[in-house]
């Protein structure tokens, strides 16, 4: 049995593991998508003691230094937690896989982070992985030379398209109001990057195309017009969700869908668990603040652990 597991391999989770493990506790991480939304951003500018650094190499260090404090890493993706107990009537948890596989552990870190929202619009779905993308990292750099289009103008779309600078011919930004919600200071390079063209008071209505993706209708809510951008790639940067489904039921969630927490101890509603990271009721959303509220888990739990066992 472990003492602790972590369900997640992002700057949350991974952090929890750092200093898990280096309270010498046994620890296991759960990892679901490698790296999580970190490992997804192209540059990193905002992490002290680093100027300029790719988010899938940061999250790599995280990792590497988890490893060498002795924590374990398996991938698994649980499906299921239930709540035992032992021959001395002292409680653990279960954490099964759709496979029936089951891990047992004394107490839990949920880090599980969220996943990108979907626009929920026509050829969205037909056209996923043929011009549809969520992922700038992953596929900018097959839209070398051609016009794309990033919907959503908060961190993750500005983000999205400056790595797209690098490949498209063309970018345009649709916004569904009229101002940037995202770093003013990303903004300030795309407005001055000629191919970088924003759009205002757009909302998107409908992806079209033959076997890819050909343009993107949306709707001019100032002028009331229906409008077509002649694109081949369709980046949706609109947000994300947390990865919390499998915790109905299991400990208290709001009304989308995050953990509830305990701001002082990352603890939740069940007792022996706790959570961090973008699955959280939390505020702001940044690697830094990820890692921060790992930490705090793991050492909120080690407390807990030490009191109860």
């Amino acid at each position: 049995m472990y003492d602790v597991i972590i369900m997640g391999g992002g700057a949350a989770g991974m952090t929890a593991a750092i200093y898990s493990a280096r309270k010498k506790l046994n620890t296991l991480v759960l990892e679901y998508e490698r790296g999580g939304q970190t490992a997804l951003q192209p540059e990193i500018w905002n992490y002290p003691g680093y100027t300029e650094l790719d988010g899938r190499k940061l999250l790599d260090t995280f990792r590497k230094q988890a490893l060498s404090f002795g924590a374990e890493m398996k991938s698994f993706r649980v499906e299921k937690i239930s709540s035992e107990k032992d021959g001395n009537d002292h409680d653990f948890f279960s954490v099964e896989d759709k496979n029936g596989n089951k891990l047992e552990t004394k107490a839990l870190i949920i880090a599980t982070g969220a996943k990108p929202k979907m626009l929920g619009v026509p050829g969205e779905d037909t056209f996923y992985n043929k011009g549809v993308t969520y992922c700038a990292t992953c596929d900018a750099p097959l839209f070398d030379g051609k016009a794309v289009a990033v919907v959503g103008a908060g961190n993750t779309g500005l983000d999205a398209a400056l790595m797209l600078t690098k490949y498209a011919s063309k970018i345009y930004i649709l916004i569904r109001s009229e101002s940037v919600k995202g770093d003013p200071v990303t903004k300030e390079k795309l407005e001055k990057d000629e191919k970088v063209e924003f759009i205002f008071n757009a909302e998107s209505k409908e992806v079209k195309g033959d076997k890819f993706v050909s343009g993107l209708v949306y709707n001019d809510k100032k002028n009331k017009e229906e409008k077509e951008l002649a694109v081949s790639g369709v980046f949706i940067s609109i947000g994300s969700l947390p990865n919390s489904d499998f915790l109905k039921g299991f400990c208290d969630l709001n009304q989308w869908g995050q953990v509830v927490i305990n701001p002082r101890t990352n603890a939740t509603s069940r007792a022996g668990v706790f959570a961090a990271g973008d699955v959280c009721d939390i505020d702001e959303r940044q690697t830094i603040i990820a890692a921060g509220e790992g930490a705090k888990a793991a050492l909120q739990c080690y407390k807990w652990l030490s009191s109860k066992h």
